[in-house]
């Protein structure tokens, strides 16, 4: 589409669908590399591993090999090239190959009835990790030559822009922020504004009634919109669409979660609890002595956090902070150089082993693998005094990791953390448990994710007032 004259531009079309494509070319590479070792490492008879394939048994080994791929990389977001940062898209591809290599191997053992030579499958898992990264910079640059910055106009309300503007400003390649204005400025104001070849509108804290005269608005007018939803927002967001006669009504459930699907949620919190504490029990006995051993104080940690219906219960953790962390007996959120953690602590925390112990409060039917993560009944108290919807996260079981772990930070506000752990409740099901199980291990590799809150961070009254 031409922007001047609203004409369509085929060569640009087709050079669209190209750049799209292009993550998917990086897919049958990897595809081809595979092919290559699986022939000539595994396959030939030299090899003495005994097995025999005609070309449709090569076909079907091949066909597993890509489903697995599509899979994992469609779950990590290897092929948000473009949308996601390319450091970003290297790491999902990455995991993606390391799960689906792993997986392989396990495979070929078993067809061969022994271990099969891992020095292949190595070998290929670096050829295609460079391939890979080569790869993903070279779409990323077409990317951003095919797709220019959008245009934006952020339209808000009373509250400050501050910060909303220094996240789009992270993504210069994708938001151009041309201009900001306030809706006090009035609606007609803002829409003629509208008018001046925008490509996009970013709606941030606004009021209800005008927000939705300019959804409208820029609707009809074809202009694409970032909406920052309110709590409503979220609830509506995981509605049943059901018809009264010829009348669509929405209907959100009295109970967040199925029988059936808390059924499902307790047999896989059951099953992968008692396989990770087997797993991880080498892991968890060094551990506790390092912790013992730097100051001889207690292995665990045990705190007051809530569950389900606000019930309390002791959360178990490897102690990451000094003994006397809370001599004053004041809660306290850890902070970015918090003196009170332990070069220990500080280490177990970073790649999330002080969390291994809570697979016992899974298995006492306390927490789940995934859910909100559980507070104190201190700081629950605080956030509800200018939040009061806080409350609505504990409608499930507390997890152990949750969408707020996976798509925010440590030090992400409560209100925006409010909101992915409700997008969490109204959107469940038994496949976004296992999605996030699995984004979970990507997390760990990521250590902005376990930042402490900044000095002078706002923590509850990080709330937008305004939800009329």
């Amino acid at each position: 589409m031409n922007g001047a004259t609203g004409k369509k531009d085929p060569a640009g079309s087709v050079r669209r669908i190209l750049v799209l494509w292009l993550p998917f070319l990086g897919l049958i590479v990897d595809l081809a590399i595979y092919g290559f070792v699986w022939i000539n490492c595994y396959y030939e008879p030299k090899i003495r591993y005994n097995l025999k394939f005609y070309f449709k048994g090569h076909v079907v080994i091949l066909v597993i090999y890509l489903v697995l791929l599509i899979f994992f990389m469609q779950t990590y977001g290897g092929f948000k090239v473009g949308y996601l940062k390319p450091l970003d898209v290297i790491l999902s591809q990455v995991f993606s190959l390391a799960a689906v290599n792993a997986i392989t191997y396990l495979q070929l053992s078993l067809m061969a009835v022994s271990l099969v030579r891992v020095r292949f499958i190595l070998l290929m898992m670096l050829i295609q990790c460079a391939v890979s990264v080569v790869w993903i910079f070279f779409c990323d640059d077409m990317y951003k030559r095919t797709f220019p910055p959008k245009k934006v106009l952020l339209i808000h309300g009373d509250r400050s822009v501050e910060r909303i503007l220094h996240k789009f400003e992270s993504r210069p390649e994708r938001f151009d922020i041309r201009k900001c204005i306030g809706i006090s400025e009035g609606l007609d104001t803002v829409m003629e504004e509208l008018d001046k070849g925008y490509e996009a509108a970013a709606l941030w804290d606004l009021p209800t009634a005008e927000r939705n005269r300019l959804i409208k608005y820029c609707y009809g007018k074809g202009i694409r919109m970032y909406t920052m939803p309110k709590i409503p927002d979220v609830l509506l967001s995981g509605s049943s669409s059901l018809h009264l006669f010829d009348t669509p009504i929405y209907m959100t459930r009295e109970y967040p979660l199925t029988f059936l699907q808390r059924l499902a949620k307790r047999a896989i919190d059951v099953t992968c609890a008692l396989i990770l504490l087997i797993i991880a029990s080498p892991v968890m006995l060094i551990t506790a002595l390092a912790v013992h051993l730097y100051d001889k104080g207690p292995v665990f940690y045990k705190q007051v956090r809530c569950t389900i219906g606000q019930k309390e219960f002791e959360i178990i953790k490897f102690r990451s902070m000094r003994t006397d962390a809370e001599k004053d007996g004041i809660a306290r959120l850890s902070s970015v150089g918090d003196d009170r953690i332990t070069p220990v602590g500080r280490f177990i925390r970073k790649v999330r082993i002080d969390e291994l112990p809570q697979l016992i409060n899974i298995l006492a039917g306390d927490m789940s693998f995934v859910g909100p993560r559980p507070e104190r009944p201190e700081i629950i108290e605080q956030y509800v005094k200018t939040m009061p919807e806080f409350v609505f996260r504990m409608k499930v079981k507390a997890g152990l990791a949750g969408y707020a772990q996976v798509y925010g930070k440590y030090n992400t506000t409560p209100y925006d953390k409010l909101k992915l752990d409700l997008s969490y409740i109204q959107n469940y099901s038994v496949w976004l448990d296992l999605k996030l199980m699995l984004l979970t291990l990507k997390i760990l590799f990521q250590p902005e994710s376990t930042e402490g809150v900044s000095e002078g961070s706002i923590t509850a009254q990080e709330y937008e007032q305004d939800e009329k």
